[in-house]
């Protein structure tokens, strides 16, 4: 598609500034396969003012996470986020302060990672945390890649309860590459894992909670594949959980990921988020993007400094552990301020709350006639199957004002034996009335 202006003077004023003595030579780089004639019907210049009034317009159309009853999850949840959290992003000193480029100069950006990442580090129960990831789907596909380094060997196991755009990022990062094993998606397991585990493995990818809400005991997993020589990957798609569930390194793994969103950072329709990666001190020199250490200076006072800079783009790219070129530092930010002024204990209320509030929506859900409850175990997020096909029952439900939950068709299309499979998420946001409207709704549909 190209745009130009209406008016033949107007074409012939702009084609002259720019020293190009036609439109079709204006346009001759690009190849006439993709070069399309079209031309949007934008209106004529309008004031500001009248341009604010139209957006305005359209925005009121949308329907908003905060404006009704809200069950969706899924990997990006919606929680409170105090307005401190991005008071103090916005401060000039934070908001302009990006890669550290000079990194020594950079003091306070240097001193924000070094505490994001031990904040990281006791959070996932590891040893050591980079200086974040773009998010938790690429940071997975990371430490996939990360995991083929350190054993050498090119097997790769996907569970069965991954997160589908998780598994998709993966297999888009080893295109082309032999040795991906994607075990077949299902709501009540993950698949057989140990079957498929053999000497050639490089790593295992697991999810607790899982995709479908179950929380998994995966130690005796871990074992297994230790005996193997292969390495466990650990994901985490709701970072609040561990306020409560074991963290990932007690576990028995070897590398963890982890989405951050939840924390500091809301849903911004998908983004930018933060991602969240930890492994094993001994393979720390594989870990993509960056680490931050604290040292002193000559004169003996504190300073922090970039430890360790793997990526190696900016001089030896052939030699680079990872082609991420940047971090979410602004995000990473927010996450570590908001963890900050909830501390050890105001992270295990809030996960409690969580839970609590996901106790009674699946008791709600469970109570209406058809609807089955396929969770044994989760944290705040469940899956449910229902009489009727999920992603219909969906809309009619987004109609009402009320956002009821991720039907599984959407990520997995094509799949008769997840037509009528829908995952819900409760968070410490959703209120026994929006659960009421839920269930009442459901209830009207099926009946």
């Amino acid at each position: 598609m190209r745009y130009l202006p209406h008016s033949p003077a107007d074409r012939a004023t702009m084609l002259a500034a720019i020293g190009a003595p036609s439109v079709d030579t204006l346009f001759s780089a690009v190849p006439a396969s993709v070069l399309g004639t079209f031309s949007p019907d934008l209106p004529d210049h309008q004031p500001e003012f009248a341009v604010e009034a139209h957006m305005r317009a359209l925005a009121s159309k949308n329907h908003a996470a905060g404006d009704g009853p809200f069950f969706i999850g899924a990997g990006a949840y919606r929680h409170h986020v105090p307005a401190s959290v991005d008071h103090l992003i916005q401060r000039s000193e934070w908001l302009t302060a990006y890669t550290p480029y000079q990194p020594e100069i950079s003091q306070g950006t240097l001193q924000m990672l070094f505490e994001f990442q031990t904040q990281v580090a006791n959070l996932l129960g590891m040893d050591v945390a980079n200086a974040s990831m773009y998010d938790g789907s690429t940071a997975t596909a990371e430490a996939v890649l990360m995991a083929r380094r350190i054993t050498k060997k090119d097997k790769v196991i996907l569970s069965g309860g991954l997160h589908p755009q998780y598994r998709d990022t993966v297999i888009t990062y080893l295109s082309g590459e032999e040795g991906l094993e994607c075990l077949s998606p299902s709501p009540e397991g993950q698949g057989d894992i140990l079957d498929h585990l053999d000497d050639n493995t490089a790593a295992i990818v697991i999810q607790t909670p899982d995709f479908y809400g179950h929380l998994r005991d995966v130690s005796k997993l871990a074992d297994a594949a230790h005996e193997k020589g292969a390495l466990l990957i650990i994901v985490v798609t709701e970072i609040v959980s561990l306020g409560l569930i074991e963290a990932p390194g007690a576990m028995g793994a070897d590398i963890v990921v982890a989405e951050g969103q939840s924390i500091g950072n809301p849903l911004t329709y998908g983004g930018p988020y933060v991602g969240l990666l930890a492994c094993r001190e001994k393979f720390v020199r594989q870990m993509p993007g960056r680490l931050c250490g604290e040292t002193v200076d000559a004169e003996g006072k504190r300073g922090f400094v970039l430890t360790l800079s793997t990526r190696e783009q900016h001089i030896r790219r052939e030699k680079a552990t990872s082609n991420i070129c940047t971090n979410s530092g602004l995000c990473a930010l927010a996450f570590s301020i908001h963890l900050s002024l909830l501390g050890e204990q105001g992270l295990t209320r809030l996960a409690k709350i969580n839970h609590a509030q996901a106790c009674k929506l699946a008791d709600a859900l469970a109570a209406v006639p058809g609807v089955q409850l396929l969770n044994k175990s989760f944290f705040n997020e469940m899956t449910v199957r229902l009489p009727v096909a999920a992603a219909p029952l969906v809309e009619k439900l987004a109609a009402k004002g009320i956002l009821a939950g991720l039907p599984v068709s959407r990520l997995e299309p094509g799949k008769d034996e997840v037509e009528n499979l829908l995952v819900l998420a409760a968070t410490e946001l959703m209120t026994d009335a929006h659960i009421e409207a839920l269930t009442s709704a459901i209830k009207g549909e099926l009946a």
